[in-house]
């Protein structure tokens, strides 16, 4: 038979091969198969592990397993390195009781060599000491010393800072990091870095400098204007290890180097940084001084670092007054400006940023007290200087810069900044506006997923909010390999978690205020690791994780009691419900109490899950009876025997809905009244952080997908495209950041680049376009699409473990064709449209051809009938607003929102206003008309 193509792709844990410096000893092993014959699986494998001294070793398993497979051989030791090669076999069918598989598979070819290499593993492995400037306060410091050497074999550094650090060998720049080394909750946890700097290295004298800034260590953070959260003193650790032909030579940081003093005046990461380019170049002549720092708290990255991912051009430049030129740069993004002045003749350059213009000035009010400006001294040499800060970002589209004349678009770029991961998932459709949407949630997550998941990139706050990643996970690692990111992260909430379970608001928890528990966002502890275990079928995530899960709902059932229900105390809610007025973002429509026990029903069973998955089965059948028992009480307290919830809210249908919080018998009432309610909205957003995510879902599964369209595809405020068609390239913090004069919010809490309500993205992925998970990993995918005749096509494209499979479909005339593309080790069960039964298909390509059910006539019986047909609806708004007793479809959605199930015979009746009987005659025939014309074109 035909063999299968050379396994592709090796990756260590959550690290693309080759990886150095990984600090698990028995780094897990992944690969994908890349083509294989029709009707393939894999059965077996064969990992060779050849370790640095030429030791080669064998091993075979008998099984499909391609994804953190097991490390097979003895763990690795500090510095020590291996090569890695796989070879895959397996034959047509399951191999199973039917006996049609091929049995006696042929190897695949043996793939590339792929290497790992360990990190310092021991705090013993570490020499150096942290050093800093025994004079603490001035310019950034430069930190240095010499070291003499033979012929150079082999180099590696490993640093860190506290602060912010830049390394440089012999005048060259070692790597390509940036705000290294990002922040974590440093008390517990500082990431450092390894660098292989062999070509570095010269034969005779090398000199090793370390460029250190405040960042998040010693520098403003967060809104209470902290500064020198972490430490007042910023320094730096590094140990250069070399091997020489004369044997083995190490310069760890101590206090026999020295300090000087850089051109870099002032670095914050709110507020800018301030570089004299007419400094002299650094004497290191200054003593240092030994600090603190635990070589215990030093962890190697699981996740990728931050760094220069895009250079994004100028689209405009102008002259708003004289002497200053702004720079439209038509993206809302994060990083910095970079600017090249020819003939420098001394004075300053300022350069000031903002998201948006407000009333043709740089909207600066909703930076608070941040000032986001970076000031550059010129040396009056008649030179080229590109000018550029390291230590600090802001969150833009526009830049004013003062001090150069006659800028040319040439001469600017905007420097895109981020955590360097890789792009994962892809949403097309034939309506314009759900790809920049789409755009917009991709853009947003860049900016906010630096060293941490913040909340927005630009004001004085910047802070990982633990209620917006609760929401935005499954976006994200669909969009993103976030894997290693948000592990990374986790690690961070177990270590900032209270004795007693309590999440913190913000990871890392620099807040001064207490954070006392919080329904969704303390839920951050147990939704992220289930999420980050779904995507890429990482179990350990969750044995990793689970005790800070146990903690969480430990802690909240506490605080519930025995009557089950989380009722009392500070609760954010339903935070940012548009209804709610600038001044008081927690007035939401529905209930805290509701939500609090909705979230704790949902916690619970996520944790016993989890139990399972793990083994831990007496944690799974505890954990599993108090989600039954939470979900009874909600039941009890919240809903009445006919389907209606006591806050009667689309959150609190949405919730209960998605989270399978209602008695079966209770559910068809439920999806109803949601719907009503989203209706009587006028499609309007009626929901905040909690709600959002789920309304479009919980539409869809109570049968309502039309519903779900006109929410989405709404474009007054609230909604989704009224962002877009303001503008927006980002997603903002508030439905109307931007009001539709132009005029910012005046709320304090005002970001253009928040990614929380873009969470919607996730169903754009599972149900516009239909590519969903059936089992962790992506192994088991569904699809199931739902097409609208509101569009022609939507596709996806997700770069699973197992390689990219691609879903969509495309309508063609009266039918609609569905395609599918899966790699090697993934199946589907498939829900064609309109179908009452799934199909199940395996590896390769699949297309089908149905009859398209969204363009089936539509009988206009009831009221509500009428507002879910767009068309119809925005003709019958016309009619009525013509004599002027509505303001608009809003006013009169909300009107008829008590009679959405009455016969349509009646919709002028229900349309005038009370008391104005005589309205109705006056509209009952124009209305009329319009039905009777919309029910002939059907």
């Amino acid at each position: 038979m035909d063999t299968p193509a050379a396994p592709t792709r090796l990756r260590f844990d959550h690290l693309d091969a080759p990886v150095l410096g990984t600090g698990n000893p028995e780094p897990r092993l992944s690969w994908q198969v890349p083509s294989a014959p029709d009707g393939w699986r894999q059965r077996g494998s064969q990992i060779e592990v050849t370790r640095d001294d030429g030791r080669t070793q064998l091993f075979d398993r008998d099984d499909a397993e391609q994804v953190l497979v097991p490390w097979p051989a003895a763990p690795l030791t500090s510095r020590e390195a291996a090569t890695v090669r796989v070879r895959v076999r397996g034959g047509n069918g399951d191999g199973g009781e039917n006996g049609s598989g091929d049995e006696d598979g042929a190897w695949s070819a043996w793939s590339e060599p792929a290497r790992v290499e360990a990190g310092l593993l021991d705090p013993a492995d570490w020499q150096a000491v942290c050093i800093g400037p025994a004079e603490a306060d001035g310019p950034a410091p430069v930190l240095g010393a010499s070291v003499e050497l033979d012929e150079v074999v082999s180099a590696r550094l490993y640093v860190t800072a506290l602060g912010l650090y830049r390394a440089r060998i012999n005048g060259r720049r070692v790597g390509t990091d940036e705000l290294a080394p990002g922040w974590t909750a440093y008390q517990a946890r500082l990431p450092y870095r390894t660098f292989d700097v062999t070509d570095h290295l010269r034969a005779g004298r090398n000199d090793l400098e370390l460029l250190v800034g405040n960042g998040w260590w010693s520098g403003r953070i967060g809104y209470e204007k902290q500064r020198g959260k972490y430490g007042s003193e910023r320094g730096a650790l590094a140990q250069l290890e070399v091997v020489t032909a004369s044997g083995r030579r190490v310069l760890a940081t101590g206090e026999h180097w020295r300090a000087g003093r850089s051109g870099i005046l002032a670095d914050d990461l709110f507020d800018g940084q301030t570089t004299d380019l007419t400094a002299a170049p650094p004497q290191l002549s200054e003593p240092v001084r030994a600090l603190p720092l635990d070589p215990a708290v030093l962890v190697a990255p699981t996740g990728p670092a931050i760094a220069v991912t895009e250079e994004v051009a100028a689209v405009e430049l102008s002259e708003p007054r004289p002497g200053v030129t702004r720079i439209d740069f038509g993206q809302n993004l994060v990083g910095w400006v970079r600017l090249a002045v020819r003939g420098a003749d001394g004075g300053e350059v300022v350069v000031r940023h903002a998201e948006v213009l407000e009333h043709g000035e740089l909207g600066v009010r909703p930076l608070r007290t941040a000032r986001a400006t970076d000031r550059y001294l010129l040396p009056a040499d008649g030179g080229e200087h590109v000018l550029e800060p390291c230590f600090t970002f802001h969150g833009f589209r526009y830049a004013e810069v003062t001090g150069v004349a006659g800028l040319r678009p040439e001469d600017v770029q905007a420097v895109v900044l981020h955590s360097d991961l890789r792009r994962t998932g892809w949403f097309e459709c034939s309506d314009e506006r759900l790809n920049q949407l789409h755009r917009n949630v991709v853009w947003g997550m860049r900016g906010n997923f630096v060293g941490v998941p913040t909340d927005c990139p630009q004001r004085d706050e910047r802070l990982g909010w633990t209620g917006d990643i609760q929401v935005f996970a499954p976006t994200a690692t669909y969009l993103f390999d976030t894997a290693g990111f948000l592990q990374s992260w986790l690690g961070d909430v177990s270590a900032e978690q209270h004795p007693d379970g309590t999440v913190p608001w913000v990871v890392p928890d620099v807040l001064t205020s207490p954070s006392p528990p919080t329904a969704a966002w303390g839920d951050a502890a147990v939704v992220v690791p289930d999420v980050l275990h779904r995507a890429y079928g990482d179990a350990d995530v969750l044995r990793t994780q689970l005790g800070s899960m146990r903690g969480w709902v430990d802690r909240v059932a506490a605080e519930a009691g025995a009557d089950l229900l989380w009722t009392g105390g500070f609760q954010f809610g339903d935070w940012l419900d548009p209804a709610a007025p600038p001044d008081d973002p927690f007035a939401a429509r529905v209930d805290a109490d509701l939500v609090a026990t909705a979230c704790f029903a949902r916690c619970a069973r996520i944790l016993a899950d989890a139990a399972a998955v793990v083994g831990a089965e007496q944690d799974a059948r505890r954990y599993g009876a108090l989600a039954d028992g939470v979900r009874e009480a909600f039941a009890a307290q919240y809903v009445t025997p006919g389907g209606r919830m006591v806050s009667d809210s689309v959150t609190a249908y949405a919730m209960a809905l998605e989270w399978d919080l209602l008695p079966d018998a209770a559910r068809p009432a439920a999806g109803r009244r949601l719907a009503d309610l989203v209706r009587a909205e006028d499609f309007r957003v009626a929901t905040g952080f909690v709600g959002t995510p789920l309304v479009t879902d919980a539409l869809t599964r109570a049968g309502y997908p039309e519903v779900a369209y006109r929410l989405l595809l709404q474009t007054d405020c609230p909604s989704w495209l009224y962002q877009v068609q303001m503008g927006a390239t980002t997603i903002w913090e508030r439905w109307d950041s931007m009001l539709p004069d132009g005029t910012i919010n005046p709320g304090q809490m005002t970001s253009f680049n928040h990614y929380a309500l873009g969470a919607v993205a996730d169903w754009l992925h599972r149900t516009v376009a239909g590519l969903a998970i059936g089992a962790p990993g992506y192994r088991e995918v569904v699809v199931r699409p739902v097409p609208t005749r509101r569009l022609d096509h939507a596709s996806t494209r997700h770069a699973s473990p197992y390689g990219e499979i691609r879903v969509g479909w495309s309508r063609r005339g009266t039918e609609v064709g569905v395609h599918a593309e899966l790699p090697v080790g993934v199946s589907a069960t498939v829900w064609l449209p309109g179908a009452g039964q799934p199909q199940r298909v395996g590896p390769g390509s699949h297309e089908w051809v149905v009859a398209d059910p969204s363009l089936l006539p539509r009988e206009i019986r009831t009221i509500a009938d009428v507002l879910d047909d767009a068309e119809l609806w925005r003709r019958v708004v016309e009619v009525v607003a013509g004599p002027g007793e509505v303001s608009g479809a809003g006013e009169l959605a909300a009107r008829l929102g008590r009679y959405l199930g009455a016969s349509v015979a009646d919709l002028a009746l229900r349309a005038a206003p009370p008391f104005k009987a005589h309205l109705a005659e006056q509209l009952r025939p124009r209305l009329d008309a319009v039905l009777a014309e919309a029910a002939a074109s059907r």
